[in-house]
C-alpha cells in the first residue's frame, strides 16, 4: 500500500522533533519535507540540535531543511509552528490544497476549523469534508487529558467542571523553565493555560450542526499550575454531573469506554484510550504514560462540592501535541477525508 507522503512545519523546535519520531516509524506515513526558520534553511536536518531521547532517525539526518515556500512533497502537514506565526502559514498551506493538521493554539478556535480529539469529537470531522485543502486542530496538551477523561462521563451529562492541573516542564518547550524557578518549587501561573482550558473543552463538547460547532454550556474553571515533572500532565477534576451514578457505574464507563480509532484499529490508536487505575496511589506521570498515548485515571471519589472528583494523567509531548495530530491524519484517512 502507497504510504502518504507528509511535512511538517516547525521541524526543529520540541514538538516538530516529536512529529519526526513518530513519524519516522509510521506504517501509513512516508516523511519527505521539513519546514523551519531561516536559521535551519539549506541545513541537513542532522546538523540541528536533537532534544529527544535516542538519535535522530537514520533517513531523516540527510534531508535538507526548506523555508519560504508553500511547494512541498506532501499529500499532508504536520504543523508545529510557534504560536503567532501558524495563523497566517497554515492558512496559506491549506489554500494552497493542503491537508494541514496543526498542533498550534493559533486556529483552534477558529469558526471554520475543528478543534479534535480523535476518541472524544469525531464528527467534527464532517466540517471538511469534500474540501480539498484544510486545517484540523487539536487542543492544548491538558485540553486532551482533560478531555479523555471527561468523555466516558459525557453520557451521565456535565453540568460543570473545575479543574487544576500539574503540567510538566517539557510542556514549555524547551529549553523550558529556568532551574532556579522550578527546582523545589511550584509555579502558580502559565500564561494563557487557564483561557485554554476554560474556552476549549466548550467547543470540543460541542454539537456540530449545519456546519457550525454550537458549543457546550457546562461551566469549566481551571488553575494551572508548572511543577518539577520533566514529562506528564497530572490533572486533578471536579465534575458535575446530570445524574447520580455510583462509583461502580463510572468505573465501568471507563473500563467499557473505546472511541472511533479502537474501532477501526488505527496505527496510533491506543488499547485502551483509558486507563483506570485501581491502586489508591496512581495514576502517576512516572509510571502510567505507557507508550504516550493513553490518558490513565484513578482515584475516582464522591466530592462534597460538585458530586465526583479523580486525577487523570498523560503525555503532554506524545498524546498531548505529535502523537494527537498524528491520530487525527490516521482518523481522516480512514474516514476518506484526504
Amino acid at each position: 500500500m502507497r504510504k502518504l507522503k507528509c511535512g511538517i512545519l516547525g521541524a526543529t523546535g520540541a514538538v516538530g522533533q516529536r512529529f519526526v519520531q513518530l513519524l519516522s516509524e509510521h506504517s501509513d506515513f512516508e516523511l519527505t519535507s521539513l519546514y523551519a526558520s531561516e536559521r535551519s534553511a539549506g541545513k541537513k536536518y542532522g546538523e540541528r540540535n536533537w532534544m529527544l531521547e535516542g538519535d535522530v532517525p537514520e533517513e531523516i539526518r540527510d534531508v535538507e531543511v526548506v523555508t519560504n515556500t508553500l511547494d512541498l512533497d506532501a499529500d499532508i502537514i504536520f504543523s508545529a509552528l510557534p504560536g503567532g506565526l501558524a495563523k497566517t502559514l497554515e492558512r496559506k498551506f491549506a489554500e494552497k490544497g493542503y491537508v494541514v493538521c496543526s498542533n498550534t493554539r493559533d486556529n483552534r478556535m477558529e469558526n471554520d476549523v475543528p478543534l479534535v480529539i480523535s476518541e472524544v469529537n469525531p464528527e467534527h470531522l464532517e466540517m471538511v469534508k469534500d474540501k480539498r485543502g484544510f486545517i484540523v486542530t487539536n487542543p492544548n496538551c491538558s485540553a486532551i487529558v482533560m478531555c479523555m477523561a471527561l468523555k466516558p462521563l459525557a453520557d451521565f451529562e456535565i453540568k460543570a467542571v473545575n479543574v487544576t492541573t500539574l503540567q510538566a516542564i517539557s510542556g514549555a518547550g524547551y529549553p523550558g523553565v529556568a532551574s532556579l524557578d522550578i527546582l523545589g518549587n511550584i509555579l502558580p501561573y502559565i500564561k494563557g493555560e487557564e483561557e485554554k482550558m476554560e474556552s476549549e473543552p466548550l467547543k470540543i463538547f460541542g454539537k456540530l450542526n449545519n456546519g457550525k460547532i454550537e458549543k457546550a454550556s457546562f461551566k469549566m474553571s481551571a488553575s494551572c499550575t508548572r511543577v518539577p515533572v520533566v514529562e506528564g500532565h497530572t490533572i486533578s477534576i471536579q465534575v458535575k454531573l446530570g445524574g447520580s451514578p455510583t462509583l461502580e457505574e463510572i468505573a465501568e464507563a471507563y473500563t467499557s469506554f473505546e472511541g472511533m480509532p479502537q474501532k477501526l484499529n488505527l496505527p496510533s490508536a491506543p488499547f485502551p484510550p483509558v486507563i483506570l487505575k485501581k491502586e489508591e496511589d496512581r495514576p502517576q506521570p512516572k509510571r502510567d504514560l505507557g507508550d504516550g498515548m493513553p490518558v490513565a485515571v484513578g482515584r475516582i471519589r464522591k466530592d462534597e462540592v460538585l458530586g465526583y472528583k479523580l486525577f487523570a494523567v498523560g503525555s503532554n509531548t506524545i498524546r498531548g501535541a505529535a502523537g494527537a495530530s498524528i491520530l487525527n491524519a490516521e482518523l481522516l484517512d480512514a474516514l476518506g477525508y484526504l
